[in-house]
């Protein structure tokens, strides 16, 4: 059995980079890589390589190859007497619909999203099903949000970590496989493989083993061609890696489904989008409240007028616009933006495309300063203004990635986390230079009324996803002498025994200490609690609050001595309801300012509607009260809703033929005739 050894060539791929840009490197030795296009064999050589103990580093996301994954996992998961551990984060793992009404609506829609040949990570899907072999072990420092909540081993293998110092403890894990999804270009200069989607964490890795004077993992690169090819800092040559797998079919890449955003959503965003500066720099997170912001902001860019009068309606107070004025703004941006994330996603795209991220920077502090003061030529070649560590999203992303790559190969930088996440270290100068005026949106689950933040567990111990990278941005904000911090978060949850409050007086947990404290946003309003005294902090908070928590809160921070006892909650703050929300939106709504799906989505007119139906039902079903009012409507559905018919034959339920599959038509038709006619959920209710 044919056996490879570790290419002896061991740049860093900045050094790499350099050389294969410079003439007096045309001496470089040649590559020493060995190529397979057998996923299976290729995994049979890489244990007889290593042999029975696997030590595996994997990136989060997208660069994860399933297929030799999948293999390996097999060869180990057979065999008591091998031993793996992988180190990676966000195993991206299809939904698994439960029986029924949710099965019938997303098995086809999955089938057809991700396509029927996909390949799940049988590992992420053992793991959690409580159902991972015990000589295996998976180390994710950030999980799928909820998904692993009952994972016994995901739970106690769970690792802690700001996303900065993962390739500090992984150098320490005697790691002896590295695996990374990669794509391929071959020219003039010979064969280069771009780390597109993930350059976050495998240069730094990399380094801090050569540092450490340990032996280099075996480096095995996997081509997927649908992977966008980013050069830049993202690009390596061919002896970066030990072996290259190309397999003979690639099933088609992760791409997340577009989501649906709501009114209250929708108003939190336009609170947000205030408060960015013309040519200052962004960062956004992933998700619903976060496509929001992006919404709100192309709002303000192109129906101004459109989006002052909406802030005026939601901010009656004058609270958010007082903080434009200070921190933020209200015109339209002319300077534009430039975008240093740690994840790139899909909301980038459309600020690009809107002309909104457009503000240039360059690896080089003379050109940064004189950009910085005006000076800068327009002239002036290259320059970027979308850096990220990672990305994943819809594949419209993808696409216009490689479009943009062979437009304008300078406009993305993928690079090292560490190079996007801090400020410190020999890049310092110039960080803060091109981070000017940089606002980092973020989100949260909870807040306490003094200013701690709740995202990554549960106060029993129980992780919902991790840090990340999380923590980083709060601290860098206020290292930076223009920063913001600003943690997103719905005022209210409901879960089976209720509403909730998601702002509290405190919690057995937090993710953000309250000396870190800067701006939080709910639908209701902006905090400002950046240098205020603890009673100011929690009067703040109150005015962002939901009105029906508001009297207990109040009473409970008068118990502590935290607030004054003479302190009187004002009226309008008892305005901060749902319904009155509803009433401010309405009209927005109705103009088609704030459409359900507001960069287009992957499902159909028809599953949309089904959608909107089925998450009523769900709402309506999580209490007792609830599934009691279920039933009595389900006994008078009430009168035929258009597109009921198609809805039905979606479903496979136009003729029931069991009882079951009666019981479930009844259900679905009683969804359908209950959801709200314009489509948008109305949460906290």
């Amino acid at each position: 059995m044919p056996t490879f050894a570790p290419s002896p060539h061991r740049e860093s791929a900045i050094e790499h980079k350099r050389c294969y840009g410079a003439d007096s490197c045309h001496d470089h030795p040649m590559p020493t890589i060995h190529r397979h296009t057998d996923t299976e064999l290729c995994a049979l050589d890489i244990v007889a390589q290593l042999g029975s103990t696997l030590r595996i580093a994997a990136p989060l996301g997208l660069g994860k190859p399933h297929g030799l994954l999948n293999a390996l996992y097999r060869l180990s998961s057979g065999d008591e007497s091998r031993s793996m551990r992988l180190y990676t984060a966000l195993s991206l793992t299809r939904p698994r619909p439960a029986p029924g009404l949710e099965s019938r609506f997303l098995q086809p829609f999955l089938d057809r999203h991700f396509g029927e040949d996909y390949e799940d990570l049988q590992y992420a899907v053992d793991q959690a099903g409580n159902a991972l072999p015990s000589h295996i072990a998976i180390h994710e420092f950030y999980l799928q949000s909820g998904a692993l909540l009952n994972s016994g081993s995901a739970q106690r293998e769970y690792i802690s970590q700001n996303y900065t110092h993962v390739a500090r403890d992984l150098a320490e894990q005697e790691i002896n496989l590295l695996v990374q999804l990669v794509a391929r270009r071959e020219g003039p200069q010979g064969v280069h493989y771009s780390l597109s989607c993930n350059p976050d964490l495998t240069l730094d890795f990399l380094d801090r083993v050569q540092a450490a004077g340990k032996p280099r993992p075996l480096c095995i690169a996997v081509v997927h061609p649908d992977l966008p090819y980013i050069s830049g800092h993202a690009e390596v040559p061919e002896d970066f890696f030990d072996v290259e797998l190309t397999p003979p079919h690639s099933p088609k890449l992760f791409a997340l489904p577009r989501q649906p955003v709501d009114l209250a959503e929708y108003a939190l965003g336009i609170h947000a989008s205030a408060l960015i500066k013309d040519g200052g720099c962004l960062q956004i997170g992933i998700g619903a409240l976060s496509d929001a912001l992006v919404k709100a902001l192309l709002m303000r860019q192109q129906d101004n007028l459109v989006w002052r009068r909406a802030l005026v309606a939601l901010d009656p107070g004058r609270t958010t616009h007082m903080l434009a004025a200070r921190s933020g703004g209200l015109a339209p941006l002319v300077k534009g933006l430039y975008g240093a994330s740690e994840m790139v996603m899909d909301g980038f795209m459309h600020l690009a495309k809107a002309g909104i991220l457009k503000r240039r920077c360059w690896d080089n502090l003379a050109l940064e300063r004189a950009a910085a003061n005006g000076e800068l030529n327009s002239a002036t070649p290259g320059g970027h203004y979308l850096r990220g560590a990672f990305f994943l999203g819809s594949r419209e992303l993808y696409e216009w990635l490689d479009a943009t790559e062979a437009a304008d190969p300078d406009a993305i930088d993928m690079c090292r986390v560490s190079n996007v996440n801090q400020l410190y270290g020999d890049h310092q100068a110039l960080a803060t230079l091109q981070r000017r005026g940089a606002r980092f949106f973020n989100t949260c689950m909870m807040a306490t009324v003094l200013g701690s933040a709740v995202s990554d567990g549960l106060e029993d111990g129980h992780v919902v996803s991790g840090v990340g990278g999380q923590y980083n941005f709060v601290a860098m904000a206020h290292e930076l002498p223009d920063g913001r911090s600003a943690l997103l978060m719905r005022a209210t949850r409901r879960d089976r025994l209720g509403v909730h409050s998601n702002i509290r007086w405190n919690y057995g947990h937090i993710t953000i200490p309250r000396h870190l404290r800067d701006l939080f946003i709910t639908e209701y309003g902006v905090a400002d609690l950046r240098g205020k005294t603890d009673s100011e902090c929690i009067e703040a908070m109150l005015s962002i609050c939901d009105a029906r928590f508001l009297d207990a809160l109040c009473a409970e921070a008068k118990s502590h001595g935290k607030l004054a006892a003479d302190f009187q909650i004002p009226e309008k703050w008892r305005r901060h309801r749902p319904d009155c929300l509803q009433e401010v939106m309405a009209p927005l709504q109705q103009k088609g300012y704030l459409p359900k799906f507001p960069f287009g989505s992957d499902f159909t007119e028809v599953e949309q509607q089904l959608l909107t139906a089925l998450s009523s039902l769900k709402s309506s079903s999580s209490n007792w009260r609830g599934k009691y009012d279920l039933l009595r409507a389900a006994l008078r559905p009430g009168p035929e809703v258009a597109g009921e018919t198609e809805a039905l034959q979606r479903m496979g339920l136009a003729q029931p033929a069991t009882l079951k599959d009666r019981l479930q038509r009844r259900l679905l038709l009683t969804a359908l005739r209950r959801a709200p006619a314009d489509g948008v959920q109305r949460s906290g209710a």
